[in-house]
């Protein structure tokens, strides 16, 4: 199981989720924050429980790209 949470309400729009893992993330039209596809919101935290491990890595990469560290990716 992949577990990917993206605190949303940090987010500064610079894209690097989007273009490392264009399968789990995209960028809003009206906002211009990341959406991590298929999550659930829970207080500002928006988490993906996802038991493909192939999306681990590029996942992975998108939250060590991130400037403001706000997506972390855990596998169990």
């Amino acid at each position: 199981m992949v577990i990917i949470t993206l605190q949303r309400d940090k987010c500064i729009g610079c894209n690097y989720c989007y273009e490392l893992a264009p399968e789990r993330f995209r960028m809003s039209k009206k906002d211009g924050k990341s959406v991590l596809l298929k999550a659930i919101d829970k207080k500002g935290f928006h988490t993906l429980k996802d038991p493909d491990h192939s999306i681990a890595d590029n996942c992975e990469r998108a939250a060590k790209a991130c400037p403001v560290n706000i997506i972390t990716v855990k596998e169990i």
